[in-house]
């Protein structure tokens, strides 16, 4: 099976989520779950993260970090191998202890990140683990900390709880906690902040940006990667900014490509020179360049290419 893409850049920020083996219980006692916050702690001071929350629960742990050195890959394998030694040395075990390679969402600064971070520090009351009354009572999360104040320098908190309207004081840690106590109760608050997708895809955030970050991911990628799991944005991105310079090079725009005929000579043309440039498929380009249906394009670009042909 083809491995997922590692997307990585200098100031990335990430969800990070990964489960036990097996969905294996395997902070289910105190000491594995100090000896990973132990290990990931280490991993912060080595790889120069910023930390903005984390949770660990029974079978899987949440992160939302930052890494301005651009070294996501090296810092996760640093500290799911080194707690996996520690843990089976401890146990006498041997073998993987996690599922799969961990996810790492991309996350937009500001609102997004700020979303994650709520997420993540309601995940034990979702999970039905502590009442939301309890939540800062919850030993392995980021949440506890923060409101004890034994907090190491890279756990910060600054940017996204000034997102939300509080400040790094015991009263803005009281209106935090009430936010949170609020966050919990309305489910359709949770829907609007799309509480069920922060842990799927690819990236969180405004779809201009996720666009954005897209198209220049793209033009830095090699095109083998392209075809990587998860990675459909990025080659569609990769689609329209070649169409783009096809539209532009032709002296066209995408509002007359949208009111144009759909076998419009010059349409066909640029359909059949995308086709030629990148890997697009018929359902795609037909849809984007309102073309019709799949069929139809096809029907356009065999007869075009005929006539070139003749």
């Amino acid at each position: 099976m083809a491995r997922k893409l590692r997307l990585q850049f200098e100031g990335a920020i990430y969800h990070v989520i990964n489960r036990g083996n097996y969905r294996r219980d395997v902070f289910e006692s105190a000491g594995a779950a100090m000896a990973f916050e132990q290990c990931l702690f280490e991993a912060c001071e080595q790889a120069g993260w910023r930390l903005y929350a984390y949770a660990i629960m029974r079978n899987h742990f949440h992160l939302a970090v930052e890494t301005p050195r651009a070294n996501l890959v090296e810092g996760m394998h640093w500290l799911q191998s080194t707690f996996a030694t520690r843990f089976n040395r401890f146990r006498n075990e041997r073998g993987h202890l996690f599922q799969s390679r961990y996810k790492a969402i991309l996350v937009e600064p500001g609102p997004h990140l700020a979303r994650v971070v709520n997420y993540i520090h309601l995940n034990p009351q979702r999970a039905g683990i502590v009442p939301v009354d309890l939540l800062a009572q919850f030993r392995w999360s980021s949440f506890r900390r923060f409101l004890r104040g034994d907090r190491p320098l890279f756990l910060e908190c600054a940017t996204w709880l000034r997102e939300l309207g509080f400040d790094d004081s015991p009263a803005g840690w009281r209106g935090y906690g009430d936010h949170l106590r609020w966050l919990a109760a309305d489910t359709e608050e949770q829907r609007r902040q799309a509480f069920e997708h922060l842990s799927k895809g690819w990236a969180i955030g405004d779809e201009g940006w996720r666009a954005s970050l897209a198209q220049d991911l793209a033009r830095k990628l090699q095109p083998r990667s392209l075809h990587e799991p998860d990675t459909s944005e990025l080659r569609q991105a990769r689609w329209n900014a070649m169409l783009d310079r096809l539209l532009a090079k032709a002296g066209r725009t995408r509002a007359e490509m949208a009111e144009a005929a759909k076998s419009e000579s010059w349409k066909v043309a640029l359909a059949l020179q995308l086709k030629r440039t990148t890997m697009a498929p018929n359902a795609w380009i037909a849809q984007t360049m309102a073309m019709g249906t799949p069929g139809s394009l096809s029907v356009y670009l065999s007869a075009a290419r005929k006539e070139l042909r003749n």
